[in-house]
């Protein structure tokens, strides 16, 4: 584990493509479909991170799991499903067995090394505040760190560190990537909206409350993607989607099918973009507007070891 991310390379050859999963809870399905686009379009994604409900899909799909094999548990990416009662008010009212117990089934007992894909899980020390980073170490324990919600999911002990969902410092851990080495990257975000859904329970209300202070931090952090895949998803609750299952992996796909062959740009034009990044750090000259806009981010609106 470590908390401080080494510093930015300039390498303008570098165009290995990373991939950063967002959280959401059970909007997380909307993962398939984004990566089910990635597939039909041949883009070679060379590493990948997550956080929360991201970091469990990154994990099975850095673990050589397909879009197909993802839409098989589809219907398990639940609150019901990944969480365990606990009754310890003073911790958490659930626990992650019933996830780590899913991870061990499908997966086995690995260490997050031996992904196919190098991956990166982001979860918070409760303690601290800092940002812990897996990039070593057993998967089912950053997992079960990377989604347990606080005040809901007891901390995950790691190490003697409590831990809880990364999304509190980091929703979309697109800085992750640049440390496994990526050059061009892609950040999903589930929740890009400006409104939420009505809350019919006193969870819902604690969710919408959560959404929204991570949302403005969201928006900033997105800024450092090269492609930022924003979905509206705010028609699905957290907690279960499962009658709409379908519904939600297409709305992950159809908007992430029309942005991501700009991936295939950026690979090529990657020696432009850098050289532009130079002179706009390195002159204090303003850049022409119709320049800067055409190479900036584009959104669309829709260590412990």
């Amino acid at each position: 584990m470590y908390n401080q991310l080494p510093p930015f390379s300039w390498n303008p050859f570098n165009t290995k493509i990373g991939l950063a999963l967002g959280g959401g809870a059970a909007k997380g399905v909307a993962h398939i479909g984004v990566i089910r686009a990635i597939e039909e379009e041949n883009v070679a994604i060379s590493c990948v991170s997550g956080t929360s409900i991201g970091a469990l899909v990154a994990a099975y799909y850095a673990f050589g799991k397909n879009s197909a094999d993802l839409h098989k548990i589809a219907e398990e990416l639940t609150f019901k499903k990944l969480s365990s009662f606990n009754w310890n008010p003073m911790s958490g009212f659930f626990t992650t067995e019933a996830l780590r117990e899913m991870l061990l089934r499908d997966l086995g007992d690995v260490k997050i090394e031996d992904a196919e894909t190098p991956l990166a899980i982001c979860a918070a020390d409760i303690d601290t505040g800092e940002q812990v980073i897996f990039e070593e170490g057993n998967l089912a324990d950053a997992i079960c760190a990377s989604v347990a919600v606080p005040g809901l999911f007891a901390p995950a002990d790691v190490q003697g560190r409590k831990l809880v969902d990364g999304g509190i410092v980091e929703n979309v851990p697109i800085s992750l990537l640049k440390s496994l080495g990526a050059g061009i990257t892609i950040g999903v975000d589930l929740n890009g909206v400006t409104s939420y859904q009505s809350p019919k329970n006193a969870l819902e209300v604690f969710g919408n409350a959560i959404d929204i202070c991570i949302n403005r931090k969201t928006r900033d952090q997105l800024k450092q993607a090269d492609l930022a895949i924003s979905l509206d998803l705010s028609k699905y609750n957290r907690t279960d989607n499962r009658e709409q299952t379908e519904n939600l992996i297409n709305d992950g796909y159809y908007p992430a099918k029309q942005l991501i062959r700009q991936a295939v740009f950026y690979k090529r034009a990657n020696l432009i973009r850098y050289l532009l990044k130079v002179i706009r750090e390195l002159l204090p000259v303003k850049m022409p507007h119709v320049i800067s806009r055409f190479f900036e981010t584009k959104t669309h609106k829709v260590k412990l070891k």
